[in-house]
């Protein structure tokens, strides 16, 4: 007959009032610290949001003819919503014009993983002496307006402009009028305008990769293009999705571009051409707010992609 012995549990510090008032006053320091930008969330954010619903959904003064916000959700309107449902939905109406900033998007948007990816790749392989200042002429463009840059594009595209003049110096055609509404020449702009947010978050990523991986497909006899092929682009994938959210989700709103590249020409008109069209120069804001809703949603569908991917990734990570 065997005796069973008593087992005493494992004893250790108990959490004392001293630990829960140390972690409340953690709790209480940090949810300080968030508040500040809570309240500057909420202030442009979710408050400009609202007052494009209550505008969308709200009324039109019948005399003066501006609009009338309905800041009651019970109160809203929707019929000028689904009458610009209706119209986005109609491919020789709005619909054309979302294709037509869908496309344009897509191919700025492929030219800036072109152009971009080799300069992010090359910086972050660089050496530290160097990449400092490689950096720094990649923030440089930060330091001017968007509104300039365009501008002194289209002192380059005229006709006399310096574009036709290299070109003539190729014995290419040089007398092209790259500002008569050429959806080339917003292509182009956009690419301009926008590639130094791709660069920046890709080579962030780039820069990250850890060298132990590119150590092993070397020593597993792997030339560089397929290491590169088989390690560092897979890997650089979350940086460049981060990129080309950053870069297409203004794309997909700006006006700038077209308006002064191209004169505003109907032929290369986007979805923020047309916004800006209905809240400035017309009497309709509640068609400008409601298509600004319908982007918006669109452009939320594109970042919840995004966020699904990411995590993905994060969980086949952490396995």
């Amino acid at each position: 007959m065997t005796a069973t012995l008593p087992v005493t549990p494992p004893t250790g510090p108990t959490p004392g009032p001293d630990s829960s008032s140390r972690h409340r006053t953690r709790s209480g320091i940090w949810a300080a610290m968030a508040t500040p930008g809570t309240v500057w969330l909420v202030l442009l954010f979710v408050v400009p949001v609202y007052a494009i619903l209550a505008v969308a959904f709200g009324n039109i003064d019948p005399v003066l003819r501006t609009t009338a916000p309905q800041w009651n959700p019970l109160a809203w309107d929707f019929t000028a919503f689904g009458n610009i449902l209706e119209r986005v939905l109609d491919r020789d109406d709005l619909g054309k014009v979302f294709i037509r900033t869908g496309t344009f998007a897509l191919l700025a948007l492929l030219g800036c993983c072109i152009i971009g990816y080799p300069v992010a790749y090359y910086v972050a392989r660089s050496a530290k002496r160097s990449r400092g200042l490689l950096l720094a002429l990649l923030v440089l463009p930060f330091w001017i307006s968007y509104l300039m840059r365009m501008l002194a594009w289209v002192n380059l595209l005229q006709t006399d402009g310096y574009i036709n003049r290299i070109l003539g110096w190729f014995q290419l055609p040089d007398n092209r009028n790259w500002l008569d509404g050429d959806w080339p020449t917003v292509v182009m702009g956009l690419i301009y305008g926008y590639i130094p947010f791709f660069i920046l978050p890709l080579y962030a990523a780039l820069e990250r990769l850890d060298g132990r991986w590119l150590e092993a497909a070397r020593d597993l006899g792997a030339s560089r293009f397929w290491t590169f092929i088989r390690v560092t682009l897979p890997l650089s994938v979350p940086g460049l999705l981060a990129a080309s959210v950053i870069v297409v989700l203004p794309m997909c709103g700006d006006y700038f571009t077209n308006t002064y590249l191209t004169g505003g020409s109907p032929r290369t008109e986007m979805v923020g051409n047309q916004i800006e069209q209905f809240l400035r120069g017309s009497s309709q804001p509640q068609s400008g707010a409601s298509l600004v809703i319908v982007l918006m949603s669109l452009l939320l569908v594109l970042m919840a992609y995004y966020l699904v991917t990411i995590a993905r990734s994060q969980r086949e990570d952490v396995r």
